[in-house]
């Protein structure tokens, strides 16, 4: 477990040959859950998701190394939502996630920031009453994701810490990103511009 409150729990899997962090989140009242970055592992992923009752997957972004059981959860029935900028980087999906609107689990309530700059429709989400933003691969301890693959822009994801993660935030949101260890916007905050200046 990630991190339980008396209304939500956060379960935690590490999967594939790229060590990808995938989270369930699931509403204590209801027994609803969802699925964020259906990376791998589909056979896991799946029990995880009967267990857990997994209503939807979310996904962070569209890398490869974070969609390789999209089609196994969708064929399960299973409905997968992407960023419309990502969306043609999955095989397939059933919804598209939009900027700065809220998607309900069970009681449970999940903000959606965009934050381009890893690839152009990068998502985190925030669990509104409490302090938790899952990342995917926009913030990692010691600084942002990787943008030299094709769509990623080093001074877009630094507007993209910066205006929509730092500048709102507090301090001790728990970041849950899309591989290794959480950290919190407090701990990485003041380094923006060390990271700025290093240039990655």
């Amino acid at each position: 477990m990630k991190f339980e409150d008396s209304r939500a729990e956060i379960h935690h899997v590490v999967v594939g040959p790229m060590d990808n962090n995938v989270y369930v989140l699931r509403c204590k009242e209801t027994g609803q859950a969802v699925l964020i970055d259906a990376a791998n592992e589909h056979d896991r992923l799946l029990e995880l998701c009967r267990r857990l009752n997994v209503v939807k997957v979310l996904e962070t972004h569209g890398h490869w190394d974070h969609i390789q059981a999209v089609p196994a959860v969708r064929d399960a029935g299973i409905d997968v939502g992407v960023t419309p900028d990502d969306s043609g980087m999955l095989p397939s999906y059933d919804f598209l996630l939009e900027d700065d609107s809220v998607f309900e689990v069970g009681r449970l309530r999940l903000q959606t920031i965009h934050t381009p700059g890893h690839t152009p429709g990068s998502m985190c989400f925030r669990l509104e009453g409490a302090p938790v933003l899952f990342s995917g691969d926009t913030l990692f301890p010691g600084g942002p994701g990787a943008t030299g693959f094709p769509g990623g822009d080093f001074p877009t994801i630094i507007r993209s810490l910066e205006d929509r993660l730092f500048a709102s935030l507090a301090p001790d949101v728990l970041v849950l990103p899309g591989h290794g260890a959480e950290t919190t916007i407090g701990t990485e905050r003041p380094h923006l511009q060390e990271w700025i200046d290093r240039g990655w």
